[in-house]
C-alpha cells in the first residue's frame, strides 16, 4: 500500500481525470490525498480522497509587472503551506495534472526529493505543465503527438485521459436508435460553466429548423445563471422540450441517451464523449492559451467523430443548416458516433494507475 497526493487546478478539466485515479488507486489498496485551490468546492465534494488539502497559488502574468510579482509571493507563499503539509502526509508519490494550483505543491514535493509525474489532458501541453516538467520523472500524455512534449526530459507513456466510473460504466450504451419520426435528443454543454456564445446562438438556431424537426427536439442545455431565464423564454417561445441547468451531475447519462452533443472541445468534454461514443460539433474555445481546444477539436474532427465550428463564424443560420443536415441524415451521426467511439480509451485510467505504481517503486 502507498500513499498518493493528487495535484489539480480546482475545474473540472482537471479535477475530472484526478478523480478517475483516485478512485482506482483507492481499488488498489491505496491512500490518496487533494491538493488543489478553493474551487474544489464546486466540483471536488465527492473527490474520493482521506484530505483534501487546500494550497494558496496564483497565475503569474507577463503583461502587468505589478500582479506578476504578487503572484510570485502568492506561489512561494504555498510552496511554504505544501511543504508543510507533505512533511505531514508523508507520500510515496505525486501526480500533478495541471493547472497553476498544481505548481507550489509540485515543486514542494520537488524539494522533499518525493517521486513526481505530471499528466496532461490536451493534445497542447498546458503552461503550468511545461513549466513543471523538468522536475517529473514521468509525463503521461493523452495525445501520441502533444505539442511540447518532446522538449521534455521525463520519460514519456501514453495513457490516454482516464474518465469516472459512471462514465466508464456507460462505454457500452449503444447508440440510440433514430428513425424518421422518433425523438432527437440534443444535450448542448459548454465547459463546466456554460457560455455565452452557447446561449445567444443556439436557441435562435433551433427557432430556424422546420417546424417538424423542432416538435422531436429534446434538448438539455447548460447555461450561465445569468442567461438561463432569457434562454428558458426563447425555448418557451418555441414550444422545445428542454431542460436547461448551470450543471448537469447527470451529464455523462444524459450524454448515453443524446444522437447529438454541442460542446467545447476541453479535454475531459471529449474523451467523455468518446468512450461513451457521440458525435459532436466542437465550438473550440476563442483565445485559449496555445489554442489547445482547437488542438483537440482537430484530432476528433479528422477521425470523423465530430465537427469543428469556429465561434467566430458561428451563426444561429450556419448552425441551423448544420443541425438540420445531421438530423435529416442519421446515418451520417451513426457512423460519427463509431469514429468518435474509436478514440475513446476507457482503460486509460488503468494505465495511468499502473505508471504511478511503477513511479513509487523506482522511488523506493
Amino acid at each position: 500500500m502507498s500513499t498518493f497526493v493528487l495535484m489539480a487546478g480546482g475545474t473540472g478539466g482537471h479535477l475530472f481525470p484526478a478523480m478517475s485515479l483516485a478512485q482506482e488507486l483507492r481499488r488498489r489498496g491505496h491512500i490518496i490525498h487533494l491538493m488543489t485551490d478553493h474551487r474544489v468546492e464546486s466540483y471536488g465534494g465527492d473527490f474520493p480522497a482521506r484530505s483534501i488539502e487546500i494550497v494558496p497559488s496564483a497565475t503569474p502574468s507577463g503583461r502587468n509587472p505589478v500582479q506578476f510579482t504578487l503572484a510570485g509571493f502568492k506561489i512561494l507563499g504555498g510552496i511554504g503551506v505544501a511543504l508543510s503539509k507533505l512533511r505531514s502526509l508523508r507520500p510515496d508519490g505525486v501526480i500533478g495534472f495541471g493547472g497553476y494550483p498544481t505548481f507550489p505543491p509540485f515543486l514542494a514535493a520537488r524539494l522533499l526529493g518525493i517521486p513526481g509525474m505530471l499528466h496532461e489532458q490536451n493534445a497542447v501541453m498546458g503552461r503550468a505543465n511545461r513549466a513543471l516538467g523538468r522536475f517529473a520523472q514521468v509525463l503521461a500524455l493523452s495525445y501520441e503527438n502533444t505539442r511540447f512534449a518532446d522538449t521534455l526530459a521525463a520519460r514519456k507513456q501514453l495513457t490516454g485521459n482516464p474518465v469516472r466510473d459512471k462514465v466508464r460504466a456507460l462505454a457500452g450504451t449503444p447508440y440510440p436508435a433514430l428513425d424518421d419520426t422518433g425523438p432527437l435528443r440534443l444535450v448542448v454543454v459548454a465547459g463546466s460553466q456554460g457560455a455565452r456564445a452557447f446561449s445567444d446562438i443556439i436557441p435562435d438556431a433551433i427557432g430556424l429548423l422546420p417546424e417538424p424537426m423542432r416538435k422531436r427536439l429534446q434538448i438539455a442545455q447548460q447555461c450561465r445563471a445569468e442567461d438561463l431565464d432569457r434562454v428558458a423564454e426563447t425555448y418557451r417561445k418555441l414550444k422545445i422540450n428542454v431542460e436547461l441547468a448551470t450543471f448537469f451531475n447527470d451529464l455523462p447519462e444524459r450524454a448515453a441517451r443524446a444522437h447529438l452533443m454541442i460542446c467545447r472541445s476541453g479535454a475531459s468534454t471529449i474523451a467523455d464523449a468518446c468512450v461513451i461514443g457521440r458525435p459532436m460539433i466542437l465550438v473550440p474555445l476563442p483565445g485559449s492559451l496555445d489554442a489547445d481546444q482547437k488542438n483537440n477539436a482537430l484530432v476528433v474532427d479528422a477521425a470523423g467523430g465530430g465537427w469543428i465550428a469556429e465561434q467566430a463564424t458561428l451563426s444561429p443560420p450556419s448552425l441551423a443548416t448544420r443541425l438540420s443536415s445531421l438530423f435529416g441524415e442519421p446515418e451520417t451521426l451513426r457512423t460519427a458516433a463509431a469514429a468518435a467511439k474509436s478514440l475513446g480509451q476507457p482503460n486509460a485510467v488503468e494505465k495511468l494507475a499502473d505508471a504511478a505504481e511503477r513511479l513509487v517503486v523506482r522511488g523506493k
